[in-house]
């Protein structure tokens, strides 16, 4: 059993949530392990920041939080609505939703999130949700770089504050599994840590380079 150490935000006089989780399988633990830099080593993909260069952002919520994450290897950072949101990986688009204006801290507003999801050369989807209305400046089918605005941070669907949810899944043994990612930030490269501030160090992306023909081939 990991120690259980509770940690809690205010914004606007809001409790947002516990950061506070016991692993309930061997993915979640490996992820608290990397969390809490308990393991070093790591080769899994390092993904940028989803947000301009030099701007800083808040994680609110991490992976598996008891919160709204129980299951979800995602994770949120506190954006004011309109903030400019920016892929964290290169991929193809696979799908948009941008007409909804429809969000709230109940279930039932759970389809009404607008997102992006982007696919990867490695076949894992990036999803970037909770976009406000019309906040999605990107098209289905159109191949995005690392570094590249995708759309505008909003407060629609399942939430309780803007914010922009992030998460990348994978298709394993017939379903699509969320799994833990790394980031590369002005602190570190690795796993981020709840209530941390983090400040993005992205490149602008060179638009001039030939696009991955792999995943415009999928």
């Amino acid at each position: 059993m990991f120690p259980c150490r509770r940690l809690y935000l205010f914004f606007s006089s809001v409790l947002v949530f516990s950061s506070c989780y016991a692993p309930r399988t061997a993915q979640q633990a490996e992820a608290r392990l990397y969390q809490n830099h308990t393991l070093q080593e790591d080769t899994s993909t390092l993904y940028q920041l989803p947000f301009a260069p030099d701007t800083r952002h808040r994680m609110i919520q991490g992976y598996y939080s008891r919160h709204t994450h129980k299951h979800k290897a995602a994770i949120d950072f506190k954006m004011k609505v309109g903030t400019p949101v920016y892929a964290s990986r290169s991929g193809k688009v696979i799908s948009t939703k941008s007409d909804s204006d429809k969000g709230g801290f109940n279930k039932k507003y759970r389809p009404d999130a607008n997102y992006v999801m982007i696919e990867h050369e490695d076949s894992t989807r990036a999803s970037y949700r909770h976009l406000r209305f019309e906040g999605v400046t990107v098209t289905q089918g159109q191949y995005i770089y690392a570094g590249q605005q995708i759309g505008y941070s909003g407060n629609t669907g399942y939430t309780v504050m803007p914010h922009l949810h992030f998460s990348v899944a994978r298709f394993i043994d017939g379903r699509w599994v969320s799994i833990p990612t790394r980031f590369q930030s002005s602190k570190a490269a690795g796993y981020l840590r709840p209530l941390y501030l983090y400040t993005s160090i992205n490149k602008t992306p060179d638009l001039e380079t030939p696009v991955d023909i792999h995943v415009l081939a999928n």
